[in-house]
């Protein structure tokens, strides 16, 4: 695929299913707070978020500490903007009309799992060709949805996420993958109704309509990466200055090249 060979493109779906693996299987879990399971056993969001606990207590405790610190601030800025975004300015609506407890530890994990696998060391190496695949699965996703739903608010929003990543370069890969990890779960919860998005952009903009859920939603996601990266400089300043120097120190070893046998015999 796209000239990777076979053994490390097994390496790479190795890494994506233990990595991103486990958000999917959350989809499953979403359906514990769906309308159909609820109207079964009413205390059915209970479950979700139990299980949401103890997924995120097992990914706490597999992660090294900068990845436990972001996913802390990952949990706290999804709160906010969470209960800004749903509670207080009505874009979109949870089943029972609250904030889940599962909702912001789901960001806090999905950042961590993705961050996980783009720094991973195999797919680091062939970025480029994933990026490529990652590129042509969303295009033809979103233009499904544009052409199939009248889906233009995701279709606007895909173009977003793809312009964001020609100033962000260094991050397509984890915002390619973020985008692939939240069509999925946006897929699963609006399919089971444990949440649901209005006809149009927020309910606000009637000249953008938008499918449930639209396709590029995970453009919001660059809010909490941006904001998460942020408060982790912030809060880490001495060390983020020594790592910045040490960068730095590293560019002109990057210019010699050492002298080959042959060279060495010359001189």
């Amino acid at each position: 695929m796209f000239g990777i060979p076979k053994t490390d493109f097994l390496k790479i779906l190795s890494v994506f299913v233990r990595r991103i693996g486990l958000l999917f299987l959350f989809v499953i879990a979403l359906y514990f707070d769906g309308t159909h399971f609820a109207s079964i056993f009413p205390d059915a969001q209970l479950l979700t978020n139990a299980f949401m606990f103890l997924a995120f207590g097992i990914l706490y405790y597999r992660s090294v500490k900068r990845t436990r610190e972001l996913m802390i601030y990952g949990v706290l800025i999804g709160f906010a903007g969470e209960y800004l975004f749903s509670i207080v300015l009505d874009m979109y609506t949870y089943r029972l009309g609250n904030l889940p407890w599962y909702i912001p530890f789901g960001h806090g994990a999905v950042y961590a799992r993705t961050h996980m696998f783009a720094k991973a060391s195999i797919t680091r190496k062939y970025a480029k060709q994933i990026n490529t695949l990652f590129y042509i699965i969303i295009s033809i996703f979103a233009l499904i949805y544009l052409i199939a739903f009248h889906d233009i608010f995701g279709f606007i929003m895909t173009l977003g996420v793809f312009g964001m990543l020609v100033i962000r370069p260094k991050d397509r890969l984890f915002f390619l993958t973020m985008y692939v990890v939240v069509a999925v779960l946006e897929i699963g919860g609006t399919a089971y109704s444990t949440w649901s998005w209005p006809s149009t952009a927020f309910g606000v903009f009637d000249f953008l309509p938008s499918n449930n859920p639209p396709s590029g939603i995970s453009l919001f996601y660059f809010l909490l990466d941006v904001s998460c990266f942020m408060i982790y400089i912030i809060i880490n300043r001495k060390t983020w200055k020594r790592f910045k120097s040490i960068k730095r120190l590293q560019k002109p070893c990057l210019l010699y090249t050492s002298p080959s046998p042959r060279d060495r015999q010359k001189s």
